[in-house]
């Protein structure tokens, strides 16, 4: 079953469930969506976004959460930081299992030795063929340096 159906499909559950708060995200997640369909259909593209850029799309608004939990937490708001924690838990189900330090490392090393990189000029070479294969999977704000610690060696 592919990302849109689990997401149209939790979202019809969410309904019967009454559960109003998943019901909330669950739709802030499809409207998301439709905006960038919107968008792709406006560049020319027919059939809208693909699998990667919903991934893309879900990765981005649970961060933003995140951001904006930490944000609430240290202005003394913790019913709002609760509120986001709770819409990432939801919006988290329906991305692919984070990896690990030790398989993001791997990843990293094998993303390097895949494009032949030496230099930190194939930084966008390697981070480039990293968001193509773990979209939604790590962190690429974190694994940047990382890349630039491994490429400047």
């Amino acid at each position: 079953m592919d990302l849109r159906t689990r997401i149209s499909a939790a979202l019809k559950q969410a309904m019967k469930d009454k559960a109003a708060e998943r019901l909330s995200t669950l739709r802030l997640v499809n409207a998301a969506i439709k905006d960038k369909d919107i968008d792709a259909r406006a560049a020319g593209q027919d059939e809208g976004v693909g699998e990667a850029e919903v991934l893309a799309i879900l990765g981005k608004m649970s961060k933003q959460r995140t951001e904006s939990a930490r944000t609430y937490e240290e202005g003394g708001r913790l019913d709002l930081a609760e509120r986001e924690l709770a819409e990432i838990k939801v919006i988290e189900e329906f991305l692919p299992q984070q990896l690990d330090e030790e398989a993001a490392a791997r990843a990293v090393d094998a993303a390097i030795a895949e494009a032949g990189a030496d230099s930190i000029r194939d930084m966008g070479k390697v981070m480039g063929l990293l968001k193509a294969k773990y979209t939604g999977q790590m962190d690429f704000g974190a694994v940047g340096p990382v890349v630039k610690d491994r490429l400047c060696r």
